[in-house]
C-alpha cells in the first residue's frame, strides 16, 4: 500500500487517465474527445514518468494487479516517446541541410495564426521586417487585420486575400509572382484555402497550398472527419501532380498525430521539423501546455536553408519562418513517403465521409 491513502488514490487516477489518453487514439475513431488526445504527447509522457516513479517508490507491498497497471503506465510513456522521437535530435533529419543555396532558387515563408480578436499588428509587422520572407500568410485575419497589414501590398504585391469573421480567413502576400492563384473551399462552404503556383527568381514554378482546416473541438467541429478529408484531398492533388510543392498553415493538428503521417504519405511531402525539433507554436500563453500544429510541408526538390519559431508578439500562436533551396538532386538522396494500399484506402475513406 502507499503510505498516504489519499496520495495512492491519487496517482492510481492519474495513472489510469494516463492510460487511458494513450489507448484511446489507437481507435482511429473520428470523435473530438478521442482525437483531441493526439495533442498532448508530451504533457501524458512526463506525467506517466512520474505516476510510474512515484508508484515505484512508495509502493510497500506490491500486488499482481499494481504490477500490471505500473507495467502499463511504463509502455504507454514508451509509445508516446517512440511517437515523439522523430521530432527530437535523436533522429536522423528528413530533410537535408542546404550548402551554397543559389539565391535566385530559393523561396522564404512567415507564416502566422494572427489570432483574429487580437490587435497587435505591430508586433508581427515588426518580425515580418526582421525575417524579411518572400511569402507571408496569415491565418484567421479579419477585416480589421486585411486593413491593417494593407501596406504589405507595396512590398509583397502578389496577394490572395480572403478575410473572413469566422476566425478561418486567409492573408497571402508575396513578392514572387503568383500563377492561377484562387481560393478554394474544398470540404466546408465557409473554411478556405489558397491554391496558387508560386514562380521562383530563377523561372521555376512550385505548388502552394495554404491551408487552415476546422479542429476537432468543442464549439467548432465534432469530428476530425472535415479536417481530415482536406488534408487527404490536398496531399492526392499534390502527389497527382509530381511537381514541386509547398504546403504550409495552421492545420490544426499536430506533428506526432496519425493524420499528419498519413498526409505526408499520401501528398509524397516531407516535414523539415524531422531530427531537428518539436517547434511548438500553440499556445504561446501556457508554457507547460504547447503543440506543434503551424506546418509548412515540401517534396523532395527542396533542402532547407533556415527553420525556425518566431518569437511571441500578442497572438496565441508562434509564428514559423522557413527557407528552402530548389535543388532537383535532392529527390536522388531524400526518400519520398509512400503510402502502402491499406493507408491508400484509409485516405480515401476519410475523403468519403465529408463527402
Amino acid at each position: 500500500m502507499l503510505k498516504e491513502p489519499t496520495l495512492q488514490t491519487t496517482l492510481a487516477l492519474l495513472g489510469t487517465l494516463m492510460i487511458i489518453a494513450t489507448l484511446l487514439p489507437l481507435a482511429r475513431l473520428d470523435d473530438w474527445w478521442v482525437r483531441i488526445f493526439d495533442f498532448p504527447r508530451l504533457q501524458i509522457a512526463a506525467v506517466s514518468v512520474v505516476v510510474l516513479g512515484l508508484g515505484v517508490f512508495l509502493r510497500e507491498d506490491a500486488g499482481p494487479l499494481h504490477s500490471v497497471w505500473l507495467a502499463l503506465l511504463a509502455a504507454c510513456a514508451l509509445y508516446q516517446g517512440w511517437r515523439m522521437l522523430p521530432y527530437t535530435r535523436l533522429h536522423a533529419k528528413e530533410v537535408q541541410d542546404s550548402e551554397g543555396a543559389d539565391a535566385a532558387a530559393t523561396i522564404s515563408l512567415l507564416c502566422a495564426n494572427v489570432l483574429m480578436g487580437n490587435r497587435s499588428a505591430e508586433g508581427l509587422c515588426r518580425l515580418i521586417e526582421e525575417n524579411d520572407p518572400d511569402l507571408i500568410l496569415a491565418a484567421e485575419p479579419d477585416a480589421w487585420w486585411q486593413q491593417a497589414l494593407r501596406h504589405l501590398e507595396i512590398s509583397h504585391p502578389h496577394t490572395v486575400q480572403q478575410p473572413q469573421g469566422n476566425t478561418y480567413g486567409l492573408l497571402l502576400y508575396s513578392r514572387l509572382a503568383l500563377v492561377d492563384a484562387r481560393v478554394r473551399f474544398l470540404v466546408e462552404g465557409d473554411v478556405p484555402s489558397i491554391h496558387a503556383r508560386v514562380r521562383l527568381r530563377s523561372g521555376q514554378e512550385i505548388e502552394l497550398r495554404c491551408l487552415h482546416p476546422r479542429p476537432p473541438a468543442p464549439g467548432e467541429s465534432s469530428s476530425s472527419a472535415d479536417r481530415d478529408a482536406e488534408l487527404m484531398l490536398v496531399g492526392k492533388e499534390i502527389k497527382a501532380l509530381k511537381a514541386p510543392a509547398l504546403v504550409c498553415g495552421d492545420m490544426n493538428d499536430v506533428a506526432w498525430s496519425h493524420t499528419n503521417d498519413l498526409f505526408c504519405k499520401v501528398s509524397g511531402l516531407l516535414d523539415p521539423r524531422i531530427g531537428r525539433g518539436f517547434f511548438h507554436t500553440f499556445n504561446s500563453k501556457w508554457p507547460l501546455v504547447r503543440f506543434p500544429l503551424d506546418h509548412v510541408f515540401h517534396s523532395t526538390h527542396f533542402r532547407l536553408v533556415a527553420f525556425r519559431r518566431l518569437r511571441h508578439w500578442g497572438s496565441d500562436h508562434f509564428p514559423v519562418f522557413i527557407k528552402l533551396s530548389f535543388e532537383p538532386d535532392a529527390q536522388a538522396t531524400q526518400d519520398e513517403p509512400e503510402p502502402d494500399a491499406e493507408e491508400q484506402q484509409e485516405a480515401q475513406e476519410k475523403i468519403g465521409k465529408a463527402a
